[in-house]
């Protein structure tokens, strides 16, 4: 009889359990999946002073309602997310960035997202997983990964293999910072799109449409025209690419892209943004910044370098 667990009283949505993702699987059509928010997934698992790698449960904008069975336990929650907790019969309002303590039969309402897509629930301990080509990130598409690969249910049991003996409070002052610009580098295909096409790239504004999840993210606005051919030999995709249909309407590849296209490719997202990118709900506003590749790596590397420096403020 499984000792410690979650009850999910309400799944929420797309609530899946993800980790640093599955590297090296490209060429057999299995994207690289994990946390889409990289620094709020690193920054939970901190808060229960786990290893920074292990699984934890990522939900887009109305998280669980679980209820929780068993010993003695931490959680957090990070991204900008409104909870509640149920401790002792009481309710309180839950702040993101903050470690908990919880005991049998307390619950957590994962209520929704603020001005964001993505939240992160980490306990201090790790759930009963299995792994699959070394992640438990799970990719709803395909089927892969963690929960056979499927979103959360109503009424399923969460089962946790282990609890750290070493729990402590722990916070984070973590803000998000607001980029007026998504900046990309040129796309294999650049050439393919007209002087005006280029222009309205990066000089005009873009709506992210209701068409969008983990796979891809679809923008609205002016049209990216392609003096060329709409229409390319499938090759293979990266995250963060940027494709552009015959409507001329941009789509950038996320975490469980597929990994072959055939449709020309105007940019790509740098890595330094891509967590600032996902976090954008449908109605957002974007504009794109061109860098060269060499402005992107040095950007890369700040933000590794500032996301250390988060991670060992945490106290």
């Amino acid at each position: 009889m499984t000792k410690n667990y979650f009850e999910v009283i309400r799944a929420g949505i797309n609530t899946t359990f993800q980790d640093a993702g599955r590297s090296n699987l490209y060429h057999i059509g299995v994207p690289f999946s994990g946390a889409m928010d990289n620094r709020n997934y690193l920054i939970a698992n901190n808060l229960v002073n786990n290893d920074l790698n292990l699984p934890v449960i990522e939900f887009a904008y109305q998280g669980p309602l679980l209820k929780y069975r068993g010993k003695k336990i931490n959680i957090a929650i990070t991204g900008d997310v409104f909870f509640n907790l149920k401790i002792d019969g009481k309710v309180y309002e839950g702040k993101s960035y903050e470690s908990y303590e919880i005991n049998n039969g307390d619950e957590i309402d994962i209520l929704s997202t603020n001005k964001s897509v993505y939240g992160y629930f980490a306990i201090s301990g790790e759930f009963n997983l299995k792994y699959q080509w070394g992640s438990c990130s799970t990719n709803t598409r395909a089927n892969i990964g963690a929960n056979n690969g499927k979103k959360f249910s109503d009424g399923q049991k969460i089962e946790i293999s282990k609890i750290s003996t070493f729990q402590i409070k722990k916070r984070s002052d973590y803000t998000k910072k607001v980029i007026e610009k998504i900046r990309v580098i040129k796309g294999t295909n650049y050439d393919y799109f007209s002087k005006e096409g280029v222009h309205n790239f990066f000089n005009k504004v873009f709506t992210v449409s209701k068409l969008s999840d983990r796979m891809g993210m679809r923008l609205e606005g002016p049209k990216i025209e392609n003096n060329v051919d709409t229409n390319i030999k499938s090759e293979g995709l990266v995250k963060g690419v940027i494709q552009i249909p015959a409507d001329g309407n941009p789509i950038i590849m996320l975490s469980d892209h597929g990994t072959i296209g055939g449709y020309p490719k105007i940019g790509v997202v740098i890595s330094a943004d891509y967590d600032q990118l996902v976090q954008l709900k449908s109605g957002s506003h974007i504009k794109f910044q061109e860098v060269e590749l060499s402005d992107a790596e040095t950007l890369f590397s700040l933000y590794q370098m500032e996301t250390k420096n988060i991670l060992s403020q945490i106290k």
